[in-house]
């Protein structure tokens, strides 16, 4: 360890100190400190990189030292060195041995290569070379950092006078993102951003620094052109002393005189300096653009090393860094001169020389841009994602064309990932984003069951502002269609087949010209791939899974639609309707089913549907049996349906339980139906054979006009839910799903249908009182069944005794006897007055069921007229045609114009 550390860089780069000053280590301690940041800094020569000018060069000092031999050697060994290409940078070489050969009491090289940019300078400039703006009403001012809602700036980013600042590039001292910057875009005329310093340089350009020039001690001079007092603050300081510091302060270094001030978080003149007022007021001017190079620069530095930033918020760093960038060429150019007028000892008030208002003419486009940075910066803190891109979006609503042009070019590199990312999902179907920055998310814990519902989702807070909802839907309903065909079709076709993929953003120039047409051929991308891609899901969901026959079967079979199937298989339950429910069996009700189904229409059916039809019986005591089966004798069965896994996105367990109360329901007012059927066969029956027992004219006559009520009632409300809501309801939901552009479009109509047919048959909330009033009408219906029943058992086994008493008379009168003794015919006599003393009772019960079953129609009726459903207020004209109700009840005699629109009230 110890030898390894003699060898160390550190310990190499203090015995060199040592060796070159002769002093021991502890003296060298600043020395070493000074090479320790020159080593560290990102120095580049401030010459063209030309192998040809260097060799040259080398030439020419070989011949000035009168080596022509050695000038002829060493273009010999050059040429076979070109030759062989042994070595990449041979210019670095031959400017390492340039650089050696120097004589260190001459100037620097680098002054004299700024001896040629002083010498391109237009002498009565009044433009700056960095971009050209014009100032706007900007929310940024530099005096308003004095407040206190300033940000506070360290100054921790150097004070050694020697910058560290150099380049960005991916070398550079802060990281970025390796795919946003390993290509700069092609540039536009209005952003040229290599070549903005053409405009102030001649011909001779061509050797302007691509980097900062190294601001480091001035090197050696043997003139001193300009006077300075950089050892006494008490003096007056002279402007090249304040121009050598502003150019420091540029960089957000503190000079000599001009410090950061972490208090007031500005720049300022220390107070012990003798200055004059116009002098000092120029200086706090120009000294705005470091503090805002600070801003940004602290932003950039603290973000890009944040990976939970995303690509976003790296690409919006990136844009940054090549504002700076174009930043530090001015200052590069800046130094040079200044150095080249050290050099040459020109004097203030030279033409050609540095001055502060020089200096504030030249940066004025320069501050304006900063300013525009630092505003933006401060408006996307805390974004991220296309939350940021909105921000950048929004920012460039400007009426400045300039600065609405800079923005338009950061919005084109933040807006590159997003449209990566759009782009891959909706050719691809695939989403990658680890940091959530794009407007679909995905939940991982979803199951393919619920892929269509829950897995994927919008984020709204992401969706930039230039991406409108109706796009922002589609791209979601694209990428969606395709998971869903992989994943839950299990379709194999490659997403290139389903939609050709049209060309991506390769880089920011494209995106920027995408984002310039968004109404076009944006638009025209999303829309062909939304399409293309949903007509093809549909396709295979109606192909490959029959999707749309899975419908219709609902509408037979759920629905009670296929009229023959139904009434056959009510026929074949009837004897099981009179048993109890618990001693059913699953499997004799399947068999049953399958009796209905080969006996009538239902076989023509395809097979994949009629096996998906089943019957399902509800266990007697649980919830569900209550709910459905409530008040009537019938046996707790439902038709059910065993949708295909897939097709189980549109029929979900919702829609299903909503089809189980429907059918339900149905079922019911068909049984009520099936009943009041029975009666009347019953009352045709019996009406001749009762003929003989007059005693029971009256009470038969009231069973057949109670009879006749509740078939019209029962009429009437079948015509209204078979034609006025399922049909109209269902011709609805197939227009829909013919015109239905995708999944999502027949989901809904679906959806609004079961909402739609729950409502207006009273299964909803807000029709509770109007079923309780139904169901107890059903209730009426079979007590009256019941009642029926008793009454002609009775009637049948009197008139049966009656029939054999007169039998046996004729048989005694034929056999020569008499017919009956006194006391069979006082017996008979008895039995017939027991009888007919039952009748009131008959009678009585009849009246009583008839007083309820009026009543309760009477508040059925009350409840429709206020309801806000139109054709339920027709409906109460159809019960009540010949307005019996009506006379006995006020409330009923309200026209359909002042009822409509009225809440019921408590009644």
């Amino acid at each position: 360890m110890a030898a390894l550390d003699q060898k160390s860089p550190n310990v190499l780069l203090q015995s060199l100190c040592c060796r070159i000053t002769g002093k021991s280590e502890a003296e060298v301690a600043h020395q070493f400190q000074y090479a320790v940041r020159v080593v560290g800094s990102n120095y580049a020569p401030t010459i063209e990189r030309d192998e040809f000018l260097v060799s040259e060069k080398i030439k020419k000092e070989l011949l000035k030292q009168r080596r022509e031999g050695d000038a002829a050697l060493f273009s010999e060994l050059h040429r076979k060195l070109q030759t062989q290409g042994v070595l990449k940078h041979r210019w670095s070489v031959l400017y390492l041995l340039l650089s050696l050969c120097e004589d260190p009491r001459k100037p620097s090289r680098v002054g004299s290569y700024g001896a040629l940019f002083a010498q391109a300078l237009p002498r009565d400039a009044h433009s700056t070379p960095f971009y050209c703006t014009r100032p706007g009403s900007l929310p940024l001012s530099y005096p308003e950092r004095l407040g206190p809602g300033g940000s506070q700036i360290s100054t921790s980013m150097g004070t050694s006078g020697i910058s560290s600042l150099g380049v960005y590039s991916l070398n550079g001292p802060t990281p970025t993102p390796q795919p946003l910057l390993a290509g700069h875009p092609p540039q536009t005329a209005g952003q040229q951003l290599g070549s903005r310093l053409a405009w102030a340089l001649p011909n001779t350009s061509a050797l302007a620094p691509t980097s900062r020039a190294p601001l480091g001690p001035p090197p050696l001079s043997t003139r001193a052109p300009r006077p300075r007092h950089d050892g006494d603050l008490t003096a007056e300081v002279g402007e090249a002393a304040l121009v050598r510091d502003i150019l420091y302060v540029f960089q957000g270094i503190d000079g000599k005189f001009i410090k950061m001030s972490n208090t007031d978080n500005c720049y300022k003149i220390d107070s012990k300096v003798v200055l004059c007022k116009s002098l000092r007021d120029t200086s706090s001017r120009l000294a705005e653009l470091g503090w805002l190079h600070n801003k940004i620069r602290k932003y950039t530095d603290s973000r890009s090393l944040d990976r939970a930033f995303g690509l976003v918020g790296q690409s919006f760093c990136a844009s940054l860094h090549q504002e700076l960038k174009e930043y530090y060429r001015l200052l590069a150019v800046l130094h040079s001169q200044l150095q080249v007028e050290d050099d040459q000892g020109v004097n203030l008030g030279v033409e050609s020389s540095l001055t502060l208002r020089r200096l504030l003419v030249w940066t004025y486009d320069p501050k304006v841009r900063l300013k525009t940075l630092a505003a933006l910066v401060d408006f996307c803190q805390g974004r991220k994602g296309g939350e940021l891109a909105s921000a950048v979006h929004a920012y460039g609503k400007t009426g400045d064309p300039q600065m609405r042009a800079l923005v338009q070019h950061i919005l084109s590199l933040v807006s590159h990932p997003i449209l990566n990312f759009l782009y891959r999902w909706i050719y691809d179907g695939e989403l990658e984003d680890t940091y959530h920055e794009f407007f679909v998310a995905s939940d991982p814990t979803v199951k393919t069951d619920r892929l269509w519902h829950d897995k994927y989702s919008l984020r709204k807070s992401m969706i930039p502002t230039f991406i409108t909802m109706d796009q922002a839907r589609k791209v979601l309903l694209i990428g969606k269609s395709i998971n869903f065909l992989h994943q839950v079709c299990h379709d194999r076709t490659s997403p290139g087949k389903i939609t050709p993929a049209s060309k991506s953003t390769d880089s920011p120039k494209d995106a920027a010209e995408l984002l310039s047409d968004l109404e076009g051929a944006f638009q025209g991308k999303i829309d062909a791939a939304y399409f293309e891609t949903s007509k093809y899901l549909l396709n295979v969901l109606n192909q490959n899974y029959l999707l749309l026959e899975h419908l219709q079967a609902m509408r037979r079979y759920l629905l009670l639609g296929q009229g023959d199937f139904i009434r056959h298989l009510m026929d074949l339950l009837k004897p099981e309707l009179a048993r109890p429910a618990t001693t059913l069996y699953q499997h004799n009700l399947t068999g049953i089913l399958e009796t209905a189904v080969r006996a009538t229409n239902a076989q023509y059916d395809n097979a994949e549907i009629l096996k998906r039809l089943d019957v399902r019986l509800l266990e007697v005591g649980c919830s569900s049996y209550h709910y459905y089966c409530h008040g009537l004798q019938i046996i707790p069965l439902l038709l059910s349906w065993a949708t295909a896994h897939t097709i189980t996105t549109v029929f979900t367990r919702e829609c299903m339980s909503h089809y189980l109360r429907v059918f339900n329901f149905l079922w019911r007012a068909k049984r009520m139906e099936y009943i009041l059927t029975d009666i009347w066969k019953g009352q045709m029956c019996n009406a001749k054979l009762l003929k003989s027992m007059p005693e029971l004219s009256g009470v038969l006559h009231q069973c057949h006009i109670l009879a006749n009520e509740m078939v019209h009632f029962i009429h009437q409300m079948q015509y209204y839910i078979t034609f006025e809501v399922l049909e109209c309801c269902w011709d609805e939901l197939w227009n829909k799903v013919e015109k239905a552009q995708d999944l999502d479009h027949i989901i809904a109509a679906h959806e609004r249908f079961l909402d739609s047919v729950i409502s207006r048959c009273l299964l909803d909330t807000n029709s509770r009182s109007l079923l309780n009033q139904l169901r107890a009408i059903f209730d009426q219906i079979i007590e009256f069944q019941s009642a029926q029943d008793s009454l002609y058992r009775s009637a049948l086994e009197e008139l049966t005794l009656r029939l054999q008493y007169e039998e046996r008379k004729k048989q005694r009168d034929s056999e020569g006897e008499w017919g009956v003794t006194a006391e069979q015919e006082a017996e008979e006599n008895r039995r017939i007055q027991e009888f007919q003393e039952t009748i009131p009772k008959m009678r009585s019960q009849l009246r009583i069921l008839t007083h309820f079953y009026q009543g309760i129609v009477q508040q059925f009726l009350v409840l429709i007229m206020t309801s806000p459903d139109e054709s339920l207020r027709f409906l109460s004209f159809r019960l009540d045609f010949n307005e019996h109700y009506r006379a006995r009840d006020p409330r009923l005699r309200a026209s359909l114009g002042t009822t409509r629109g009225r809440r019921p009230s408590n009644i």
